[in-house]
């Protein structure tokens, strides 16, 4: 679906959003209010889809766009979703006039935003139908988009939410559901960063906003304050060429320092409510490196002092890991191989640790051999390169401290 040129402002009148940016935000809401009140999900959306292009028929003529737009697009999904279903279901199409067409007075766009995402982060599906669904449903990507960001076909893709929208179609939600499962999708969105022509970090930060907006919990203000201090860095975690930066050699002064600001801003609200959870204590130690102006001037106490918090909050073998860098800058990296050693394995970036670790210990050929073996484990190749550039760094001889 293309956005058509909105109209000028009468003279006089101030201008209107974009038609696009209306629509886009308007989206998510209409097929919220339509699951609230019943409809089969995947039923809903291309009743939604249908109002949409009734909308970019008529808004842009002069005077087309209604006073309240997202009224007007409830009641015209609503009819379409009835039409579709005349033929077959004339009783059910009778109920559900009654129950899709709004009545006077604004929607319920808080329960509907968190209603629709807890749809699409339903347990039942798995964690790439649930970014899928979310992206596809909520944040009004297309199938194509979605495809190109995970780097797969776009018929793949297509199958994914489909099957997704028909795991979910068969459960009736009357009420939201936990925020948590919400909060861990739109974390691995933002993990997955960028990737073709859709900045995903960007959309999940978009996605959280709007869900911060529409509840009332510190630990969703948590999210997206940690994902707000993670963004600022994104400039300097990479060479132009693409090789990692590792956070100790960053360039700070490319931070972006009002996002950090933000981030800072958010939490502190966040922390002020008294009600911990893992984000805030995530973003608590996000907001301590980006204080410190050089790496060397980082609060490793109160560093190690948030991770003691979030290892009573949300214990899990990453966070002990994390937990044992900070150790090694308090206590020394002997004590903090001593954590490494005991954690499973196969643990993701455990040998880069360990190799860090025995560097600052002094042992070079260990830290070398680990570093080799982080190399092999490594899940993509600007971070394998990294480490293989680590491990060949310290078997020419010394040279600077790895990151």
């Amino acid at each position: 679906m293309t956005d058509q040129p909105d109209q000028p402002g009468q003279p006089g009148q101030p201008d209107q959003p974009g038609l696009g940016e209306v629509l886009r935000d308007l989206t998510p809401q209409v097929l919220g209010i339509l699951v609230r009140r019943g409809a089969d999900f995947a039923a809903a959306e291309d009743a939604v889809q249908e109002a949409l292009v009734e909308a970019l028929r008529h808004w842009p003529e002069p005077g087309g766009r209604p006073d309240n737009p997202r009224a007007w697009l409830v009641t015209v999904a609503g009819r379409k979703l009835v039409d579709a279903q005349r033929s077959a279901h004339a009783r059910a199409r009778r109920e559900l006039r009654v129950h899709l067409e709004p009545g006077p007075g604004p929607a319920a766009q808080a329960d509907d935003t968190l209603l629709l995402l807890s749809r699409c982060c339903h347990p039942a599906l798995t964690p790439a139908s649930a970014i899928a669904l979310t992206l596809r449903a909520v944040g009004g990507l297309t199938t194509a988009q979605i495809a190109e960001a995970f780097l797969v076909p776009e018929a793949t893709m297509a199958q994914r939410i489909t099957r997704a929208k028909r795991t979910v179609s068969g459960q009736r939600f009357d009420r939201p559901g936990e925020v948590g499962a919400v909060l861990r999708v739109l974390y691995l969105v933002f993990n997955e960063g960028f990737s073709g022509t859709v900045d995903l970090a960007e959309e999940a930060i978009r996605l959280t906003r709007q869900l911060a907006a529409a509840t009332d919990d510190p630990e969703v203000d948590g999210l997206l304050a940690l994902m707000l201090l993670h963004h600022a860095r994104r400039r300097a975690r990479r060479t132009p060429a693409g090789a990692v930066v590792p956070l100790a050699d960053q360039d700070r002064s490319s931070w972006d320092t009002a996002m950090v600001a933000e981030g800072v801003e958010v939490l502190q609200a966040a922390l002020a409510r008294d009600a911990l959870g893992e984000y805030q204590a995530q973003a608590a130690i996000a907001a301590l490196h980006d204080d410190a102006a050089t790496a060397e001037e980082t609060d490793w106490p109160q560093v190690l002092e948030w991770y003691d918090e979030l290892i009573r909050l949300a214990p899990s073998p990453v966070v002990a890991l994390n937990r044992a860098v900070a150790v090694g800058e308090v206590d020394g990296p002997l004590a903090a191989l001593r954590l490494v050693e005991g954690l499973p394995a196969d643990l993701p970036r455990r040998d880069a640790v360990a190799a860090w670790l025995h560097e600052r210990a002094g042992d070079r050929d260990e830290a070398a051999r680990r570093y080799r073996l982080a190399a092999e484990r490594a899940t993509n190749l600007a971070e394998r390169d990294h480490l293989t550039r680590q491990a060949s760094r310290l078997n020419r001889g010394p040279g600077p401290r790895a990151g």
